[in-house]
């Protein structure tokens, strides 16, 4: 069934049908572009949700509850999942919008060229029927003064009374009037054969082929419409899958939530290591209070083996406020071995920081073997450069190197203490003595450790009982746990040091060491090796380059000059490591250093006038 011969009389209407199709797939059109529109908006906006609810944030403010990570593991899938709306919105408008715009400009220049066929047919044939009519026209007009001549002859031919001039006059006329009726008929039959053939072709051949172009588009215009109408669907249909991963990157976000992980992570983040707080002693005020023997009130009776109460131990106002289970949380200050924490809190610290110290002690041996690396090579080939000057960055490596690793060991100490006072205490049971006294330092519930703001922030060692004898080791106990020294600068051997006497480090000329300590004026500075053994080396036998922001190398100068102008000289409190310096000294060191003979390198004797320097065996 075809528009050509099933619909050749329905030119307009056809007209009118093709508008509206093309009306109608530029409606659609717009149609999809709202509807992209919309996933634009709607991405967004669920973007613009997810980076409302999910700040940047740095390392330490990373979630560790399981809630928290499953929140944001849902959020990233909300992102994924805005991804994808915009991924529909984009192929919306590349493959289903622009596609139906540019189809229906091509529709309409078609629909124009049809149209204007059509209508150029229409005109031919109007034409050609305009000239039929006329042809007729003129036959018939023609015919009527054919018909008025052969009255006018065949009247005046009967009449008696008329001249032969008239009724021949009359005879040519009518005779001509014949002649043109004749050739008004054969022009009219011509123009009727005409136009009926130009007729025949038109509602046969022109207006058929040219409705079968009109249907032919308007059915390709259906198709496309079905076509988009597929793309539409297959555009929402190819993200499906990825969609639905994202949903169910959700559900497993959700089934990973475990409280019983975030309850640990809880008791992780805020365990203090400390015990419940003991009964409190009985402190009895009135022992000191005299008795008449007519008295028949019971006395308290006074502590057994005269031990009295201990004032240290009596709780205060003060005191009270701060083992208090819900005092306020104090804000302690921030200390270097993390002493301020609690210890559970601080060995995680300490921890962390042990880590972070290894990955930069890594990199400076692997920066240490590179230059060794360099420098084998310029050795090889001294084209390439000098060893030499390889040498400082080597020396300064090296003195990083130390540092570190003093800082480690140093850490490493710390976190000995704190493991073995939380084992210990693990190990401890509360007792229930009136006289039991409770440690000083408490913790309170937001997790800080209330402890009096002027003594060491950590919890202090278990007090022995006062009837026991008094232990001998004391001063052997305070430097067990003696820390390694920093490095403050290096040196370079000028002569040979055979070191044997006790305290002393054996060097080889040229050796490079690091300075531990510095000469106090005695002649005397303190060294270590690579390997890490340390000693004494005379000042005078090493060339040393210190550190420039070491504390101990600017008390040095501030000595050196209060020496040399004669002032009283101001040293710094006693440390830990001075105190054990001095007590090794007192036990082992007898012996002076020899005058250097000719030609040997000078003794180490002190540049300070009246004060000869002594070898660490003296």
């Amino acid at each position: 069934m075809t528009w050509g011969t099933e619909l050749w009389d329905q030119f307009e209407n056809l007209d009118k049908h093709t508008q509206w199709g093309i009306d109608f797939l530029e409606r659609y059109s717009k149609f999809v572009k709202e509807r992209l529109e919309i996933e634009q908006t709607y991405a967004k906006q669920l973007r613009n949700l997810v980076k409302k609810y999910c700040p940047k944030r740095s390392k330490d403010d990373e979630p560790r509850f399981s809630s928290c990570v499953s929140f944001y593991s849902i959020l990233n899938e909300l992102n994924d999942y805005a991804g994808q709306r915009e991924v529909v919105a984009e192929e919306m408008g590349h493959k289903v919008y622009g596609e139906l715009m540019r189809y229906s400009q091509d529709l309409k220049s078609e629909r124009k060229q049809h149209l204007q066929e059509g209508r150029k047919a229409q005109q031919y044939l109007d034409q050609c029927w305009k000239q039929m009519d006329n042809s007729k026209k003129k036959f018939e007009r023609e015919c009527k003064e054919a018909e008025k001549s052969q009255i006018n002859y065949d009247r005046l031919d009967n009449d008696i009374n008329a001249t032969k001039s008239e009724v021949e006059k009359a005879k040519s006329q009518l005779y001509m009037r014949t002649h043109s009726a004749d050739e008004s008929k054969n022009e009219y039959a011509a123009q009727l054969q005409n136009f009926n053939g130009e007729q025949w072709k038109h509602f046969n051949v022109a207006i058929p082929q040219i409705f079968k172009n009109l249907q032919d588009m308007d059915e390709r215009r259906t198709v496309k419409l079905g076509e988009t109408y597929r793309s539409f669907a297959d555009v929402e249909r190819r993200v499906v899958p990825i969609i639905s991963k994202c949903l169910e990157g959700m559900v497993t976000a959700a089934k990973a939530v475990d409280q019983r992980k975030d309850s640990a992570i809880v008791v992780e983040s805020f365990k203090s290591g400390f015990e419940p707080p003991g009964d409190y002693p009985f402190e009895d005020y009135s022992q000191n209070l005299s008795r008449t023997g007519s008295d028949n009130t019971i006395s308290t009776p006074k502590n057994e083996g005269g031990v009295k109460p201990d004032p240290k131990h009596s709780i205060s106002k003060t005191a009270k406020n701060k083992l208090w289970l819900f005092g306020k949380k104090p804000k302690a200050p921030s200390l270097e071995d993390f002493s301020h924490l609690p210890p559970e809190q601080r060995r995680k610290r300490l921890q962390a920081r042990i880590d972070e110290l290894s990955k930069e002690l890594q990199k400076e041996v692997d920066q240490r073997d590179a230059l060794n690396k360099m420098k084998d090579v310029y050795e090889k080939n001294p084209q390439m450069g000098d060893p030499q000057s390889l040498q400082p960055k080597i020396s300064e490596t090296m003195c990083n190197m130390e540092k570190l690793r003093s800082e480690i060991h140093k850490n490493e100490s710390w976190l000995s203490e704190v493991e073995g006072k939380v084992s210990s205490r693990g190990d401890r049971r509360p007792s229930a003595d009136v006289n039991h006294h409770a440690p000083h330092g408490r913790e309170s519930p937001e997790g800080s450790y209330t402890d009096v703001p002027n003594q060491e922030h950590r919890s202090p060692p278990h007090q022995p009982d006062p009837r026991q004898a008094h232990q001998p080791d004391e001063f052997d106990d305070e430097f067990d746990d003696d820390d390694p020294l920093p490095v403050i600068g290096h040196c370079k051997a000028l002569y040979s040091f055979n070191g044997q006497n006790e305290g002393t480090l054996l060097m080889k000329e040229n050796e490079v060491l690091y300075i531990i300590e510095e000469d106090k004026g005695d002649g005397w500075t303190r060294a270590r090796k690579q390997s890490g053994e340390e000693g004494y080396v005379p000042t005078s036998y090493v060339e040393i380059a210190m550190e420039k922001n070491s504390k101990v190398t600017q008390v040095s100068v501030g000595l050196l000059q209060s020496q040399t102008a004669g002032l009283p000289i101001t040293l710094p409190p006693p440390t830990r490591s001075s105190l054990h310096q001095t007590r090794g000294r007192l036990e082992g060191w007898c012996s002076d250093i020899r005058a250097p003979a000719e030609g040997l390198p000078p003794s180490p004797v002190s540049h300070h006038t009246g004060a000869q320097a002594r070898k660490p065996g003296g």
